[in-house]
């Protein structure tokens, strides 16, 4: 079996929190075993998810790239999506089938937070001439509703209307949520639901294309892109209620009444740059409010208060799905509250390990209970959902441990690394990719020690360094 060689991944210092260290760890090397080699695929080795060995998912394997990016040389992410690049849209053969090809798009998201992480503009630049990002976001507008691919397991259910988006729970990733009512769990896209997350996905989608596209000097595609983006931005705002202050998905029957079910999918228009700033605002709120999101583990799949609530999860009744959690703190770090976002992260990654540590067997799960430290159940409310899911539950214990509680991100497009500390002990990271550079940065009391082998802009709790590449010391 190949050993995983621990000195090619980022090394997190956190001496208050030596379990979240060791859970850290514990993600890395369960994910490990995830990175599969096999004929007959475009590409390989690839990253796999944990249900299914012949069948891959969308959602899924975007969301891993989230943590891949960390060690891009021993995890194959951004390499993973040619595994549908293909197969959607050259016809390009494979022995492995695509659950759902109108899973959450989210493959621009992923290819622009890579390039954040490795600056390979070389790369982007071949995936634009190529067209895949431009392709799927006009393929998920325009594909009819029950189109069955030949690489593909299940019919499709998205449906561009004039009021949004019809499409299915299961197809949406949310398998059993409340909000699409329980005949429309399994694709009925005529279900009566326009869903609010179809429509910030596609903005979002809009969005990392058309700063992709300008980043390798594409100004006209760029420019394409932001319209597009602008133009969805201004169609969620119809699945804004003032009222109750959030988003919601509508009804199919004028005059398109609120489906009032609170979920984290309320996030992705955030994410997607769609949202003013008293918005943001009163989606953190909802994190804060132990009724609806917040509570004793931050983002349950649907609000405490709400009558299809269980305390034990059963699946998205409840339980705690680490890739929106990542996704939320994400949206709320990117639009004014940090702090909400690492207080949030800090909260579920301990509820993490204490699962860890407490059940058997100790390893990282599918979700979590939102009350309990264990792990969810299934959709039976009997079993237990699926063990050493790393898969995108190692976004947790990896990506958010670094981005919100130690506070670090990365853009290798300008070989930046913006760093904020929060003064609880020794604290940092070592061996931190950003690009060709390779960053120490370790703050202790009044000194933050810094090693960087080339130069590096850091910007430490707001303030940017030029450092040469050697040995700094610097004040917080």
């Amino acid at each position: 079996m190949r050993v995983l060689d621990k000195s090619r991944l980022p090394e997190p210092v956190l001496d208050a929190a030596p379990h979240l260290v060791s859970l850290y760890w514990t993600a890395w090397e369960t994910a490990w075993t995830h990175v599969v080699e096999q004929e007959g695929v475009p590409r390989s080795p690839y990253m796999d998810e944990g249900f299914d060995p012949d069948v891959i998912w969308i959602w899924d394997t975007c969301l891993m790239t989230h943590f891949c990016k960390y060690a891009p040389d021993l995890f194959p992410g951004i390499e993973s999506l040619q595994n549908f690049y293909g197969p959607l849209h050259d016809d390009a053969p494979s022995v492995l089938q695509i659950q759902h090809p109108d899973n959450p798009p989210l493959f621009a998201w992923a290819e622009e937070e890579y390039v954040r992480h490795t600056g390979d503009l070389e790369h982007v630049a071949r995936l634009l001439d190529a067209g895949y990002l431009q392709r799927h976001f006009a393929w998920f507008d325009t594909v009819a509703p029950g189109t069955v691919l030949p690489t593909t397991v299940m019919p499709t259910a998205i449906e561009r209307r004039p009021e949004g988006y019809r499409w299915g729970a299961i197809q949406s990733g949310m398998d059993n949520t409340p909000r699409a009512g329980e005949a429309n769990w399994y694709g009925n896209s005529r279900g009566g639901i326009l869903w609010l997350d179809a429509m910030a996905q596609q903005a979002l989608s809009a969005l990392s294309i058309a700063r992709l596209a300008r980043l390798v000097g594409r100004t006209a595609l760029a420019e394409e892109y932001d319209a597009r983006h602008e133009a969805l931005c201004a169609e969620l705002q119809h699945h804004w209620d003032d009222e109750d202050a959030t988003f919601y998905d509508r009804l199919e029957t004028a005059p398109f009444p609120f489906r009032r079910v609170v979920t984290p999918a309320a996030y992705w228009p955030l994410l997607a740059g769609a949202c003013s700033p008293e918005q943001a605002r009163s989606l953190a709120d909802l994190l804060t409010d132990p009724q609806r999101l917040g509570g004793p583990v931050p983002w349950p799949s649907v609000a405490r208060d709400d009558p299809a609530f269980r305390a034990d999860g059963q699946y998205w009744r409840g339980s705690v799905w680490v890739p929106l959690a990542y996704m939320s703190a994400r949206a709320l770090a990117d639009h004014g509250h940090a702090q909400l976002a690492r207080t949030a992260s800090r909260t579920l990654l301990e509820h993490m390990a204490a699962t860890w540590a407490g059940c058997s067997p100790s390893t990282i799960w599918e979700a979590y209970a939102p009350v309990a430290a264990a792990p969810a159940t299934d959709k039976d409310g009997r079993t237990t959902v699926r063990p050493q899911f790393c898969g995108w539950s190692a976004l947790g214990p990896i990506s958010m441990l670094l981005e919100h509680v130690l506070g670090f991100r990365v853009d290798a497009t300008t070989r930046t690394v913006s760093w904020d500390p929060d003064g609880e002990g020794r604290q940092g990271v070592r061996r931190l990719r950003c690009g060709a550079a390779t960053l120490d940065a370790v703050a202790e009391g009044d000194a933050v020690v810094v090693d960087a082998d080339l130069p590096i802009t850091l910007v430490l709790n707001g303030r940017a360094l030029e450092l040469a590449a050697g040995h700094h010391v610097l004040t917080p």
